[in-house]
């Protein structure tokens, strides 16, 4: 790739997972603020929300990489029929907040966009994923979340961990976008504008 791919994000999960791909990328922390997109969240719903956070922060990067394809994506957790969740930073958040799931389904979307820094154009694609949550009680919760810590995940639970057990059911084509970017997605959308290099098998 004769330009810089640019992941918008300094997540170590993102790009542990971008890396699977075998593509030379760069990764740089987008100066965009997510909570503050929040009120846009009932007006647009939950794709069309992922996508703008995805944009959001792909488009923060354009004036320091301006060679680039910037690669942003974005993923909301959404507990139907319609509640925004956010990473709950503390155990007692934590807690209340896989109470609210216990029983219900959560769907995970995720925007992914591709920006050419040199012509504005932008490439992009939306993952779905819908888990459905046992029905647990707060001792289990408290159990879970006192052990792994998942303070930084919006719902309050990592797949990769114990909170595989929380869920009866996940329904995903593409289970890298539950723990946090859709892989199948992005490569196909590489693929498809021809942003893959030569030696890669497709």
């Amino acid at each position: 790739m004769s330009r810089p791919l640019v992941l918008a994000s300094t997540s170590r999960y993102r790009h542990e997972l971008l890396a699977r791909l075998d593509l030379e990328f760069i990764a740089a922390a987008p100066d965009f603020d997510e909570r503050a997109e929040d009120p846009h969240f009932a007006e647009l719903g939950a794709d069309n929300f992922a996508l703008r956070l995805a944009r959001g922060k792909a488009a923060s990067l354009r004036a320091a990489h301006p060679r680039g394809w910037l690669l942003g994506a974005d993923q909301v957790a959404v507990l139907a029929p319609g509640e925004l969740l956010h990473k709950p930073g503390t155990v007692e958040h934590a807690v209340d907040q896989l109470m609210r799931m216990s029983g219900r389904v959560l769907e995970l979307v995720t925007g992914v966009v591709l920006l050419d820094a040199v012509t504005g154009a932008t490439h992009e694609a939306v993952d779905r994923q819908a888990l459905t949550l046992h029905a647990y009680d707060r001792a289990k919760a408290k159990a879970y979340v006192t052990r792994h810590r998942p303070l930084d995940c919006a719902g309050s639970f990592r797949i990769e961990d114990a909170g595989i057990k929380l869920f009866t059911h996940i329904n995903n084509t593409n289970f890298t976008n539950i723990i946090n970017l859709p892989l199948i997605t992005i490569y196909n959308l590489l693929h498809t504008i021809n942003l893959l290099p030569t030696n890669t098998p497709n």
